[in-house]
């Protein structure tokens, strides 16, 4: 599908819809030593596929990927990630939602991705368990938000993370537990709103020097 992609320009977001579509299937947590083996390779398979999906798709939004989906739209809502890489992928325009999507397990990688234009979102995102990481991600333009979106376990790290321009938003999120760590952010010179910096729930880790009149 993603060659088909590359070479079918006028239909090229139609494949993507596809792709994203199989993530958006039904998908099950591992039941661990509950499932017989014969559910345990089937289980490993799948999310093997599910994988490298992501893989495929953050390969094409990079700079210098041969075809660039950048600029493209992608529904990812409702997703159950729990594993796989958006490492320097770059979000200049377009659409791209994460909309109830679910982080139960495992580690997801955002480092260094490039939000600069367009609309990403996180609203009604949940982050239980796992560790999701934006290291070095940097947020210049465009809309980011995780609105109403939850934390309540595993670590969501923004370590190194440049918040320079755009919009980047937290209206209703909920801290209920884990760990959200902006404490590391090498430029907070635009800070997420509606974060609660006056004060801060536990496991929600701001710079020291925060803006509090931005937030």
């Amino acid at each position: 599908m993603a060659g088909l992609a590359d070479d079918w320009e006028e239909n090229r977001q139609t494949c993507v819809d596809v792709l994203c579509a199989y993530l958006r299937m039904p998908y099950e947590a591992d039941r661990g030593d509950e499932a017989s083996q014969e559910e345990r390779l089937a289980f490993r398979a799948s999310r093997e596929v599910r994988h490298t999906v992501i893989r495929v798709i953050t390969a094409h939004l990079k700079e210098g990927a041969t075809v660039s989906w950048q600029g493209l739209d992608f529904d990812f809502t409702g997703v159950v990630f729990d594993g796989g890489s958006f490492d320097g992928a770059a979000f200049p325009s377009g659409t791209v939602s994460f909309d109830g999507a679910a982080f139960p397990n495992g580690k997801v990688n955002f480092g260094h991705a490039k939000f600069s234009g367009g609309t990403v979102s996180f609203v009604g995102a949940e982050f239980s368990g796992g560790t999701v990481s934006f290291y070095g991600a940097v947020f210049s333009g465009g809309v980011v938000s995780f609105g109403n979106a939850k934390f309540s376990g595993g670590r969501v790290g923004f370590g190194g993370g440049v918040f320079s321009g755009g919009r980047i938003e937290f209206s209703g999120a909920e801290f209920s537990g884990g760990e959200v760590d902006f404490s590391a952010a090498s430029d907070w010179s635009v800070p997420p709103r509606q974060l609660p910096t006056d004060r801060p729930p536990q496991g929600l880790k701001l710079p020291k020097k925060a803006d509090q009149s931005q937030a």
